[in-house]
């Protein structure tokens, strides 16, 4: 049940972040939906306030968050989205992080450098992309 109505809520905030007319550029909405979309493929672990989550609920955090900052004018690109979304908490100041791979031999870093590594990586294959 729980799931189910952080799913729900995260359809709800995200539909009405779309129809908000949100202030984000179509190319900072296609990022942030790139970053969601490759902290879901991860299958990597997300860490907010000491506590692990799986990518799913993490992400739905993530639009929850989007969606309270872009409509008070807070966001206006996706440096802003790893800034002050998906790089710690604003309650407790507390960095995110991820952990990726095998238990035993998993990797733990802060979702700041994580994410902005992913989106260099994903701006240098839209230039290398042709037009």
């Amino acid at each position: 049940m729980r799931r189910l109505t952080q799913w729900f809520l995260a359809a709800i905030c995200w539909l009405s972040l779309l129809a908000a007319g949100a202030e984000l550029t179509p190319a900072a909405e296609a990022e942030i939906g790139h970053l969601n979309d490759y902290l879901l493929a991860s299958q990597c672990e997300f860490n907010r306030n000491g506590t692990w989550y799986n990518a799913t609920d993490a992400v739905a955090h993530l639009k929850l968050k989007v969606e309270f900052l872009n409509s008070i004018g807070e966001l206006a690109s996706s440096e802003d989205f790893i800034k002050k979304v998906a790089s710690g908490s604003s309650a407790s100041g507390k960095p995110y992080l991820v952990r990726c791979g095998i238990a035993g031999a998993a990797t733990i870093a802060e979702t700041g450098p994580w994410f902005r590594a992913e989106l260099a990586r994903f701006r240098d294959g839209a230039k290398a992309k042709p037009k």
